[in-house]
């Protein structure tokens, strides 16, 4: 039961930090209204960082369904936990995103345009081409899984020292590979927060876009196993 607590509290953690830098810098009247790219990749950065260094040495941090799956795959995390875990991260993403939601309700209900206000909770596709966006989320999830496998090796453990290079590498993927899918890269940090969207009574809120939720969801989950895949077979 720990091991869970500590996936719903990373996975928490996440949001509050990861989603809140996209409100911070996309909602109106914020202090860093409008201040770019590179502070959201920074903020879910750091976000990563200190949720894995916090949950670490609880659950192995894997804050992300894609991770998990990729873990089990290559034979470093028993499948009887994989259910759990998932429901876990789901739980903590949604309770991170509407927790978001009320830090920002001002900010929320000054912001007139639907899309900006669900980009704050789920990730889209800049230019929509459905072999393109799927193929984006699996590349970004292969290279994210792939180096936590390395990272997570036995002689060397996931532990409090290894959030750094974790953040790292999620900081790199969304410099590199994020701007076309917004880098969900996670199907609990997409999921999550696209269902507190869906629920909560935000104003002029618009569509919640279910046509794209299952690519954040599936191409994740294929670029996790992928990755697996090529670790268990290359020779080092």
């Amino acid at each position: 039961m720990e091991a869970y607590i500590g996936e719903f509290l990373g996975t928490f953690i996440l949001l509050v930090l990861g989603a809140g830098v996209c409100a911070n810098v996309s909602l109106k009247k914020t202090g860093g209204y409008d201040s770019g790219y590179i502070v959201i990749t920074c903020g879910w950065g750091i976000a990563v960082f200190v949720a894995v260094f916090i949950t670490g040495s609880v659950s192995g941090a894997h804050i992300n369904p894609a991770v998990t799956v990729g873990l089990a795959t290559s034979g470093q995390f028993p499948w009887g936990q994989v259910p759990g875990y998932i429901l876990a991260q789901l739980l903590g993403a949604f309770l991170g995103a509407v927790s978001i939601w009320l830090q920002y309700k001002d900010h929320f209900d000054a912001t007139e345009d639907p899309a900006t206000k669900l980009g704050v909770f789920s990730t889209g596709a800049a230019i929509p081409n459905t072999v393109i966006n799927i193929y984006s989320e699996i590349l970004g999830t292969f290279i994210l899984v792939l180096g936590v496998l390395y990272i997570a090796e036995p002689e060397v453990g996931l532990g409090a020292l290894d959030a750094l290079p974790v953040g790292l590498l999620v900081f790199g993927i969304g410099m590199s590979l994020g701007g076309p899918t917004g880098y969900a890269i996670n199907p609990a940090r997409d999921l999550g927060p696209r269902i507190a969207h869906a629920v909560l009574p935000l104003k002029a809120k618009g569509s919640s876009n279910w046509s794209y939720a299952w690519i954040p969801v599936v191409g994740p989950i294929l670029g996790s196993i992928l990755a697996a895949l090529v670790y268990l077979w290359l020779p080092f």
